[in-house]
């Protein structure tokens, strides 16, 4: 690629990822300004945290097609010059996350104590740390309905190319959930319901702003605010694959705290915060992949396939980059960072520890995050999905040996790392072909 072509998909990658950055570090700041909080309640508060966060966590990353899929179905549309058809689409993804929410919000009510056992072993059995968590889990359902609306919307905008409303959302509503938080805690002396409790509020807020915007977008293009049918299943058996992608991907992050569950109390506090930072910078690396869905999924909708496969490559170096400094972030931080989060000694000791896992991860996400990206915009979802799968028969057999063998936590995030290397390998396979170049205003 010619340097001029390099500046100005620069600047088109930094128009795009620069909010998108904003927007995605501001949303794991809901779990990070959690964990930090509670975790100076003590020990047993941040375990029933960590257990019942898991389930909060899947709920809404199994749905994330709302988001992913609405995107790369709005970019296409726009790029295909069909706006009209694009609003919607929104207006159709805004009924499907309700109905999805307040079904699966109900469904985690009526399941709670057997899930959290599932997650949380004999630590979610009986005593503080079980009470703890269910109170954490039941309060936080009541804003899942409220959670899904929000990235349907985040979707929509960035099918539209517009980074910036999502960021504003999210840090608004970030800024929001932390004061709550700490004026219901350290003002009021109420406990970890309270940090629930602060996060539901702020996702009320957060998904009104969506409906009024798409609302509005709606009245624009003189379209229908009613469900219809058609749309609602098209667009579910277009997230199905999407659906079955994350399925793979957070049951393997859960394995992975349920095995750290049963390693001890200090073990899966240690996890919790050294995942709780792994996920902190995964989203901060995917605003490289937010980026490429958006542009992806235009340049393919215009029938531009060179132009696709030059941003593509360019958007690969990014994520390496950025998954280079991250480790170095990591690296440079080490010394103080399991301290923001705990004031065990042996919380932040093992935390110290399970930092250098992280750090050599980085590059390897980087890179994934980024084509995970490209090929979710280019409605690859298909390939997507039993990639995950593969990399999800590979890690959760390693963690299991890991308990059989009560070999530790670091054993772990061992496993963690070869999970992201397969990632790697698979979809990097399909990168270099040309089979998720399709041509269309279709996924």
């Amino acid at each position: 690629m010619p340097r001029g072509a390099h500046r100005q998909t620069d600047r088109e990658i930094l128009r795009l990822a620069l909010p998108a950055l904003g927007a995605l570090v501001a949303e794991p700041l809901y779990l990070l300004a959690d964990t930090a909080v509670i975790g100076r309640l003590g020990t047993p508060q941040l375990d029933g945290f960590a257990i019942a966060s898991q389930p909060l966590v899947i709920f809404v990353a199994v749905f994330i097609f709302l988001a992913y899929g609405t995107t790369a179905a709005v970019s296409r549309l726009l790029g295909a010059g069909e706006e009209r058809e694009a609003a919607t689409q929104a207006v159709q993804s805004l009924w499907l996350a309700a109905g999805l929410g307040i079904v699966m919000a109900v469904i985690g009510w009526l399941t709670s104590d057997p899930l959290l056992r599932i997650l949380g072993g004999e630590l979610a059995a009986e005593g503080p740390v079980a009470d703890y968590a269910r109170t954490y889990l039941r309060i936080s359902l009541f804003g899942l309905p409220f959670m899904l609306i929000m990235l349907s919307g985040v979707g929509y905008l960035r099918g539209l190319q517009d980074t910036t409303r999502p960021l504003l959302v999210a840090a608004g509503t970030a800024a929001l959930n932390l004061v709550l938080e700490l004026v219901l805690i350290f003002g009021f002396d109420q406990g970890i319901g309270a940090s629930a409790l602060s996060t539901v509020i702020a996702q009320a807020v957060g998904a009104g702003f969506y409906l009024w915007w798409i609302t509005r977008a709606v009245q624009r293009h003189h379209t229908s605010l009613r469900p219809d049918l058609g749309v609602l299943a098209n667009l579910a058996i277009a997230g199905r694959d999407l659906f079955f992608r994350t399925a793979a991907l957070r049951g393997s992050f859960t394995v992975a705290t349920a095995v750290a569950a049963r390693l001890g109390p200090i073990d899966l506090a240690a996890h919790e915060v050294t995942f709780q930072i792994w996920a902190f910078l995964a989203f901060v690396q995917d605003a490289i992949a937010i980026a490429g869905q958006a542009m992806i999924g235009r340049f393919l909708g215009a029938g531009d396939r060179d132009q696709a496969r030059r941003v593509a490559r360019r958007m690969v170096q990014w994520g390496l980059a950025a998954g280079t400094i991250s480790a170095l972030l990591v690296l440079a931080l080490k010394p103080w960072l399991p301290g923001v989060f705990s004031t065990d000694e042996a919380v932040v000791s093992l935390s110290g520890f399970l930092l250098w896992h992280l750090a050599v991860s980085q590059p390897i996400n980087g890179v994934v995050f980024t084509l995970d990206g490209i090929l979710i915009g280019a409605g690859d979802l298909g390939w997507l999905a039993r990639a995950m799968w593969i990399s999800a028969v590979v890690f959760v057999p390693l963690c299991l040996v890991v308990l059989l063998f009560d070999a530790g936590v670091g054993w772990v995030w061992a496993a963690l790392i070869v999970f992201m290397a397969v990632r790697l390998a698979t979809l990097w396979t399909r990168y270099r072909t040309d089979a998720w170049l399709k041509l269309g205003a279709g996924l």
